[in-house]
């Protein structure tokens, strides 16, 4: 039988753990399952508590609703647009100057443009967009590989590389142009935009010596036929050579990467071996399909100028014309023009044609070819996402 003393002991066994239940009740509460029931009996002592002295606990979650996250860079949207209207005043004022304000090219549109050869001047314009369709089909080709593109998105990428290579040395803003029209791998465009201009370039040097041995052979032929034929060997071996690095460039590459300069540029290039030589073979067959409609505007502009020399000797000095002009680096695009000038003179003029038609027909494919297309390219420039975030599923990006 138990007695008082006994019920006292109880009590003040009671009151000693009464702490201890303090600091264990949310452990009991759980691992029995008795949820608030249990809590309440080994709750805490409050001011506001129940008749029993305890405190009800409430273990419903609340969801945590992070702060608003302040943009990073509030000034990129301004910069931003400040850039594009920067770059559009750029272009029209370069166009301007080069086109309405220089009077040896507002000349020659006039006297183009008032002349009865209006025909081939009308083809010449014609095949503007075929050439730059041209190119656009080889971007789109290599594109593909980094991401699905339409074909229209890729000419959009085109002329606003063009715009944009209108107002930067050696027109390195057509790399720009291109990258900022990818959405993802945007890195890796980068070795695509090198292999299409690489392509170009070698029907560029193909037809340049082969048009340069002519002239060589015309003019030291007869005297030296020994030294034109090694120059023909010389170019046979050299365009070879220069078809190495596009069809084996996993080996040059991982040779070329090891360097240590050239160690960080390995996440730019990395995917140039993923081409198979099949597609590299097409952007080759369409780099000297645009090749030949360069030629056919040149020659239709010499004969809209009243100039008719034979085709094999305007195709080769047409040929030569386009090798100096890659050769020679620019500041810009008018730079390209003065290149363009004395190259088409001094090759032509080897033939006896006189230079003021060469001259205005140079000019005049510049106009068509790089001013006007600029020009076009400009309303794409203003419409260019520049940023592009990395966004969750259903979320979209506002267009910077």
């Amino acid at each position: 039988m138990i007695g008082p003393q006994g019920l006292q002991v109880d009590n003040v066994v009671a009151q000693h753990l009464h702490p201890l239940a303090t600091h264990l009740n949310d452990g009991v509460a759980h691992n029995l399952g008795a949820g608030v029931d249990a809590h309440d009996n080994l709750g805490q002592v409050g001011e506001d508590a129940g008749k029993n002295g305890h405190y009800s606990q409430n273990y419903a979650k609340t969801p945590d609703t992070p702060p608003p996250r302040k943009p990073r860079h509030p000034w990129r949207r301004p910069a931003v647009v400040a850039g594009k209207l920067l770059v559009t005043a750029l272009t029209l004022w370069l166009l301007y100057r080069s086109v309405v304000a220089d009077a040896e090219t507002a000349g020659a549109w006039r006297g183009l443009l008032s002349s009865a050869r209006r025909g081939p001047v009308l083809l010449a314009l014609a095949l503007v967009p075929v050439n730059w369709g041209v190119e656009a089909w080889k971007w789109w080709r290599l594109a593909q590989y980094l991401e699905p593109v339409s074909f229209g998105r890729s000419f959009r990428a085109v002329l606003v590389g063009l715009t944009l290579g209108f107002v930067t040395p050696n027109r390195v803003g057509d790399y720009a142009g291109r990258i900022l029209e990818m959405k993802n791998r945007r890195p890796e465009a980068l070795g695509a935009i090198f292999l299409g201009r690489y392509c170009q370039l070698l029907i560029t040097i193909l037809g340049g010596s082969v048009g340069l041995l002519y002239f060589a052979a015309r003019e030291f032929g007869a005297d030296y036929p020994a030294t034109i034929v090694g120059l023909g060997l010389t170019a046979v071996l050299g365009n070879a050579l220069a078809l190495l690095p596009l069809y084996r460039n996993r080996v040059l590459l991982a040779a070329a990467t090891q360097w240590r300069p050239l160690h960080r540029l390995r996440r730019y290039v990395a995917a140039m071996p993923d081409y198979p030589p099949r597609v590299l073979s097409g952007v080759l067959a369409l780099s000297g399909l645009r090749y030949a409609v360069f030629s056919a505007q040149f020659g239709l502009l010499l004969l809209a100028y009243g100039t008719t020399p034979p085709a094999g000797p305007a195709a080769a000095a047409i040929a030569g014309t386009m090798l100096f002009k890659s050769l020679v680096p620019s500041l810009n695009a008018l730079t390209d023009v003065g290149a363009r000038e004395l190259s088409a003179t001094y090759l032509f003029g080897l033939l006896g044609v006189p230079a003021l038609p060469v001259l205005s027909a140079s000019l005049s494919l510049w106009v068509l070819n790089i001013a006007l297309p600029s020009a076009a390219g400009l309303g794409f420039v203003l419409q260019l996402n520049v940023f592009r975030k990395r966004r969750k599923k259903g979320q979209s990006t506002p267009p910077v």
